[in-house]
């Protein structure tokens, strides 16, 4: 029977201890986009006056574990399961299989530098500040309209002798057309030719190309973001805050504490995130009063705000400059929407 026991422990411990097929969230580390790091500034501007805000705009992360980032054991899910502050997921509804560490990472540093890229244009948009952007073809999608009219590397110039300025230009001529054929004129292995696409009409009644665009900036000073080990494109509403914030005398945030995530486009349109959950008890930790949430995130939103936090819904990056001076200058919270 002591044989047996000791037998029957063994065997449970080593059960507990073996890699379990579920992928861990949890809370991450806030950054301030208006802070520094390892002594230099977060955002650093090279060609044009800029300033040292006071306040935080923090962007917030999640810490995922598992998968490709590591295996978890039975006991760290077991953990996870009783952790309100968690969530788990099996592995194979977060990364494909045969997904390696080296393609995750691969992924994220895409996504980060396209979020950067992205959230600068916003900014200097928002400021009216000028700058080109060019939309080529990366890649067409299953059943595009496009199929044997774009080809990858095709830079998109006009659309019915509209010039494409950002890609909400587009995507709004192709919506004003209602479907019509789209007169596109492209550069492709640098000679100008123009090309008809009929754009197909998606289950949310938008028209599309079915291609996959990839915008390249030239902007008129350099903007740099010292972010390192942070991936995905989850930041870019608070990098443009950050850089917002920057480029302009006086403290947007009044010297308050605001966190917040969402993606944004060249635009200023405001994207949703995953993990919000985790990112609003990551915030909150850190001390932040306000968290600016996307608006399509309001529902995972709602029941997950901690104890002292004010979320703020914003849908584009003009209602989170409104947000932050509005609350920074100590302005009543119901006067901001709200989730």
């Amino acid at each position: 029977m002591v044989v047996s026991g000791s037998l029957a422990v063994v065997l449970c411990a080593a059960a507990v201890l073996l890699p379990s097929p579920y992928i861990i969230e949890s809370p991450g580390p806030t950054f301030n986009t208006i802070g520094e790091i390892d002594g230099r500034p977060l955002i650093e501007v090279e060609g044009r006056e800029s300033f040292l805000p006071e306040g935080e705009l923090d962007l917030t992360t999640v810490l995922v574990s598992g998968g490709p980032n590591g295996q978890v054991n039975v006991l760290d899910t077991f953990r996870a399961w009783v952790d309100p502050d968690a969530d788990v997921l099996p592995e194979q509804l977060v990364y494909p299989e045969g997904t390696t560490p080296s393609d995750v990472q691969e992924r994220n540093a895409v996504a980060m530098t396209s979020s950067q890229e992205a959230a600068i244009a916003a900014a200097l948009s928002h400021e009216g500040i000028a700058y080109t952007e060019e939309l080529a073809v990366a890649g067409l999608a299953d059943d595009s309209a496009a199929e044997g009219i774009l080809e990858v590397g095709d830079i998109l110039r006009t659309v019915d002798g509209r010039e494409i300025d950002t890609i909400e230009t587009l995507r709004q001529s192709l919506a004003d057309a209602k479907g019509a054929e789209a007169t596109l004129g492209i550069v492709r292995d640098g000679a100008a030719t123009d090309v008809r696409v009929t754009p197909k009409e998606s289950a949310e009644g938008e028209f599309q190309l079915g291609v996959l665009l990839a915008s390249t900036f030239e902007f008129p000073f350099d903007v740099s973001i010292q972010l390192d080990n942070v991936g995905g494109p989850s930041a870019g509403t608070m990098f443009a805050l950050g850089i917002i914030d920057t480029l302009t005398e006086g403290d947007l945030t009044g010297g308050r504490h605001f966190a917040g995530t969402g993606t944004i486009d060249s635009s200023g349109v405001v994207g949703p995130i995953g993990g919000i959950a985790q990112k609003l008890v990551g915030a909150r930790s850190a001390g932040a009063d306000f968290f600016l949430a996307p608006a399509d995130n309001c529902d995972e939103v709602v029941g997950n705000i901690p104890d002292g936090l004010t979320v703020v819904k914003v849908g584009t990056l003009d209602d989170a400059v409104d947000a932050v001076e509005t609350l920074g200058a100590g302005g009543d919270p119901a006067a901001v929407p709200s989730c």
